[in-house]
């Protein structure tokens, strides 16, 4: 599947794996333009690191229930500056919200997520503490194309993070987003690569 180069980066908090993929382009490990960064968040922090960078920022708020009385209407306003920036691409790099299933439905395996954990162990919120308090001794990060199945997409690449006798969940977190930011950028490569195919749940190389 040909996917063009041009990322939509959805994020909103700090933007540490935002920041990766700027990087990894910089340094010549990644072929691609970041046409737009777009937080839902007005004082999310990955917003400065974007204007720092001079890439172009988008603030949408979903808040503002006068512009977006519903999920639908607020997401048709993302795939509408997504789509005038012809974004092939879209990478959700700590977005705080479940895509509509129209959202989804614009951009099929084409849009990228990453989770720290090794789905399908401990999806949704908080998978690092959920990790750490079942007490496994191996978790990890995923990044995966999104469906409609929260964070149940097929896994494009994956990682595994030992999980230390004495970690708590901060230290656990701490090692498992350090791992974020170097598999994140190489899981985009992939996908953009093009010799991949989806046969039902698996994410498959040629």
């Amino acid at each position: 599947m040909n996917v063009p180069r041009r990322l939509g980066i959805l994020l909103s908090g700090r933007g540490t794996n935002f920041q990766a993929i700027v990087d990894a382009i910089a340094d010549g490990k990644l072929d691609a333009v970041i046409a737009v960064v777009i937080s839902n968040r007005p004082g999310a922090e990955g917003i400065l690191r974007a204007r720092e960078a001079g890439i172009e920022t988008l603030v949408i708020d979903h808040t503002d229930r006068g512009r977006f009385p519903t999920r639908e209407l607020y997401d048709e306003e993302i795939l509408g500056q997504l789509k005038a920036r012809n974004v092939g691409l879209v990478c959700l790099a700590g977005f705080m919200r479940v895509l509509s299933a129209k959202f989804i439905s614009e951009y099929p395996n084409s849009i990228l997520n990453i989770h720290p954990s090794l789905l399908p162990a401990f999806p949704g919120i908080n998978a690092q503490y959920q990790a750490w308090e079942h007490g496994v001794k191996k978790t990890g990060v995923t990044v995966h194309l999104v469906n409609a199945e929260l964070d149940g997409g097929p896994i494009v690449l994956q990682e595994v993070v030992p999980v230390l006798d004495n970690d708590d969940a901060e230290a656990l977190s701490a090692r498992i987003l350090e791992r974020e930011h170097v598999i994140y950028p190489e899981a985009i490569r992939i996908v953009l690569q093009g010799d991949w195919r989806v046969e039902g749940r698996r994410f498959i190389r040629s």
